[in-house]
């Protein structure tokens, strides 16, 4: 990890500015710039980039910069400044990208299932203000807005996996040591298994999956065309 980097400091930097700003004025922060969603009359075209440095609590901020720190680090190291840059950056638009994406399907498929049972736009207008138990999701997807580096991060979690593979890591919660290759990908399956079953922590583990998934992406293309031509085991 070592000594942490202009980069990484500066990013710290701004997620504290606007976490800051959400207990100085909550309902102005949350309302301009998380991530709604793109029907939601609260969208506004940069959510998808400042959405990343809103947090919902302040364990949800110290664990993201944490892993910047500690994961970023020597990637910054290894890529340089600016190609750092553009990939903390680039995952999490993906991660805000397939957080959009599933809302869709969840907000589509209420949709589908108020009309199949004879409601009207007004009634999915009314519905929206009121829901009910049966087509919830739709609800949340509609309302709920997305906020934090998480996606940033699990790319970050990705690319350090592929670049440092035996590198043990530790879960708080059960200490003991695993190798980044088998302790990343665990990590994401479990946000997949919630993904697809339905979560009722309030994460968007579409939005994790999102970034490990853009992440994978740049890292194996990046590691292909020689990047990386060495690995630090």
């Amino acid at each position: 990890m070592g000594r942490i980097s202009e980069t990484i400091k500066v990013l710290i930097i701004i997620n504290v500015i606007f976490f800051i700003g959400t207990l100085l004025n909550q309902d102005l922060a949350y309302g301009l710039f998380s991530l709604f969603y793109y029907e939601n009359p609260n969208f506004q075209f940069w959510q998808p980039l400042t959405h990343m440095f809103m947090h919902g609590g302040l364990w949800h901020i110290l664990f993201n910069m944490y892993a910047l720190w500690a994961f970023g680090t020597p990637l910054e190291m290894r890529w340089g400044r600016s190609k750092f840059l553009f990939f903390y950056f680039s995952a999490g638009l993906g991660a805000a990208l397939v957080h959009t994406i599933a809302n869709y399907y969840n907000f589509q498929e209420g949709v589908d299932t108020l009309i199949a049972a004879g409601a009207t736009q007004a009634d999915i207008t009314e519905f929206l203000s009121n829901p009910a138990n049966g087509v919830y999701k739709m609800y949340q997807a509609y309302h709920v807005p997305a906020v934090g580096a998480s996606g940033a991060i699990y790319g970050i979690l990705v690319a350090f996996a592929m670049m440092f593979p035996n590198i043990e890591l530790m879960l708080i919660f059960l200490p003991i040591p695993i190798k980044a290759k088998y302790f990343v990908p665990v990590i994401i399956l479990g946000d997949l298994i919630f993904g697809i079953t339905g979560s009722p922590l309030g994460i968007a583990h579409w939005a994790h999956i999102g970034g490990a998934l853009i992440g994978f992406i740049m890292a194996w293309y990046w590691k292909k065309n020689s990047f990386d031509n060495t690995r630090i085991y």
